[in-house]
């Protein structure tokens, strides 16, 4: 056992499987983040620049890119450097700020999939209130609370993790989490993985009532008439995949962080605990961009505007 005085770092032992084909996997990533950056800058971009999208829907959307942006930063280039590292060896203040930053990024991108759903609720169950319901200030505190919460709410509960003393640097991951830091303590962490638990319901709980409030009346709604069917449809088809996309990756990383997933090849498991932190921010801005309506016909006339320009530069 390692002399606790001693860690200042922990080794994602999970780099070691990728060893053979590391290369491979660094321009995988390498384009994986380069088309987040790309999907989720001109998803703001756009919204930013044409005020008729200056709505609430929109600016939550915004919103959730900018999150994604944020966990993508804190995930991919580190992964691409431990990739072509040799010891493939973190430092502990860095493992903790990645840590920090990647559950700061799953609650907040959670919370705001649930301020979505309640803007949805508001919009298609009282239509003639929405504006007022929905107000700016009201927004901006939506947009202020889904930020601040999960920053403030965890950074409560990571301050315990921050003060165990560790024993062991073994991490059989490709990123460092919270779980995975709590099990290199020296000592017992029995209190530690009660408040996990319990934190896990403090911060997904009030989200989950959202959404199905939200959601229930919605279809309440859709039962009156093949209009509002038509509508709720049409408007909550996106953050209806984007929830599923995200519940389907929680699923995936508690199974293989929590549960014993020995019998499960190694890769299947890097590809688990990946999920929720690649696959949302890759696919909800092209689920946005390309399923409503006003944002689409405006991507479309952004691209027409540089292929005219370039076509032009030519002639």
């Amino acid at each position: 056992m390692e002399n606790a005085s001693s860690v200042t770092s922990v080794i994602l032992t999970a780099f070691y499987e990728m060893e053979d084909l590391k290369y491979f996997y660094f321009a995988i990533f390498l384009l994986v983040y380069f088309a987040i950056i790309a999907e989720n800058v001109i998803l703001i971009v756009v919204i930013y620049v044409h005020r008729a999208l200056h709505e609430p829907m929109y600016v939550f959307v915004c919103n959730l890119a900018l999150n994604e942006l944020y966990g993508s930063m804190a995930l991919l280039p580190p992964i691409m450097s431990n990739l072509v590292s040799e010891t493939h060896e973190v430092s502990l203040p860095c493992c903790q700020a990645q840590t920090y930053c990647l559950h700061t990024y799953a609650i907040t991108e959670f919370t705001i999939l649930a301020v979505m759903g309640y803007d949805r609720y508001v919009a298609i169950c009282h239509p003639l209130q929405y504006h007022s319901i929905m107000s700016v200030s009201n927004v901006y505190k939506c947009v202020v609370l889904s930020w601040l919460l999960p920053i403030i709410a965890f950074g409560m509960f990571f301050v315990q993790t921050l003060n165990l003393i560790l024993c062991g640097k073994i991490m059989e991951r490709v990123y460092c989490s919270n779980y995975s830091l709590v099990k290199l303590s020296c000592t017992d962490t029995t209190i530690s993985n009660i408040l996990g638990l319990f934190s896990l319901f403090v911060y997904t709980l009030p989200q989950i009532i959202i959404i199905l409030y939200s959601y229930v009346h919605i279809l309440r709604v859709c039962f009156h008439s093949k209009e509002s069917r038509m509508k709720a449809v049409k408007t909550c088809s996106p953050h209806l995949l984007a929830i599923f996309n995200y519940s389907i990756g929680c699923f995936f990383e508690m199974s293989q962080s929590r549960l014993n997933m020995s019998h499960v090849h190694y890769g299947a498991r890097i590809f688990m605990s990946l999920y929720f932190l690649i696959f949302p921010p890759i696919l909800n801005p092209a689920m946005y961009g390309m399923s409503i309506q006003a944002v689409r016909v405006r991507i479309f006339k952004l691209v027409k505007i540089e292929k005219s320009e370039n076509s032009s530069s030519f002639t």
